[in-house]
């Protein structure tokens, strides 16, 4: 069975996206080579991507064009040609077709999908950002971990990350804190111990 991960940055009050659209909701978020390093160390058998809608047509508008431009660092090229090799399971009612290659849509219930997916042979499947996503799969119990990475500021307001969910008990695997202030924090579901 295909394990699920939620990737995603958070504030220290707990918002995944500040409200600002213009940059994509990550104007607070301390970029950090260093962090990107250790949670790309974990997604090498990882072969596939969920988005919702929002989400995914922000990673689509940010990095794709990181592939071809010669002033972008090869550490995000190299994020940007794993993010358009591999699959990308997007939830969406608005986009009809989609331009970025290994794109897979679908309009239908993310919750009956991703079921049959997880059951389906292949590496693990991580989501980025997708608010909505991450409430509905995590309430149904298919989400198996969550890899958090906590910036170090109060956002006062924005999307927040856990909105809509259920109360899930969840087990700490590892930390790691960075000099920039960033700290990981990756927990499995109880059911996964």
């Amino acid at each position: 069975m295909r394990k699920i991960t939620v990737l995603n940055r958070v504030s220290v009050d707990g918002y995944f996206a500040s409200l600002n659209e213009a940059t994509f909701g990550m104007d607070w978020f301390i970029q950090d080579p260093e962090v990107d390093k250790a949670v790309r160390s974990g997604q090498e058998e990882v072969s596939a991507f969920i988005f919702g809608a929002n989400t995914y047509r922000g990673f689509e508008r940010s990095w794709v064009p990181m592939l071809y431009d010669p002033n972008t660092p090869q550490y995000l090229k190299d994020v940007a040609q794993v993010l358009t090799d591999h699959t990308k399971i997007v939830f969406s009612t608005t986009i009809k077709k989609a331009t970025w290659e290994n794109t897979e849509l679908y309009s239908s219930d993310p919750v009956e999908v991703i079921t049959r997916v997880k059951q389906e042979e292949g590496a693990n499947i991580l989501i980025f950002g997708s608010g909505s996503i991450v409430q509905q799969l995590g309430n149904a119990g298919l989400i198996d971990e969550y890899m958090l990475i906590m910036t170090p500021v109060i956002a006062g307001e924005g999307k927040a990350m856990y909105q809509g969910m259920k109360q899930t008990s969840l087990t700490l695997v590892r930390t790691q804190a960075f000099e920039s202030g960033n700290v990981l924090l990756h927990y499995q579901t109880a059911d996964q111990k």
